[in-house]
């Protein structure tokens, strides 16, 4: 793994020693001997990689399904009034298919 590849903060081994990442080029050693600069090459071993979920904070947003819904129906009522007669249909299916993508009825 490169550098650029851990977060700041995570911790690393490289060259046998233990890394926190404290900037784009450069880390602090586990030793206390300030700070050194890792080059982009580098093959870093992670140690403490935060989980997917830490590093997309916005995917961990959980939404009412009453919210969505109500969200998409007056979408679909916004739309209807602009669309002219003929198109309905093909709104009325598209918002159906979003609500069974959606899982919600």
């Amino acid at each position: 793994m490169k550098l650029q590849d851990i977060p700041p903060g995570g911790r690393f081994e490289y060259d046998g020693k233990i890394f926190t990442k404290t900037g784009p080029l450069t880390a602090s050693s586990d030793e206390g001997k300030g700070q050194t600069m890792i080059p982009r090459y580098a093959n870093l071993r992670p140690l403490d990689l935060p989980t997917q979920e830490d590093r997309q904070p916005g995917m961990q947003r959980r939404l009412e399904a009453a919210a969505v819904k109500k969200a998409i129906d007056e979408f679909y009522r916004s739309a209807a009034e602009l669309l002219d007669e003929s198109a309905l249909p093909a709104l009325t299916e598209a918002r159906q298919r979003c609500l069974d993508k959606l899982k919600l009825r």
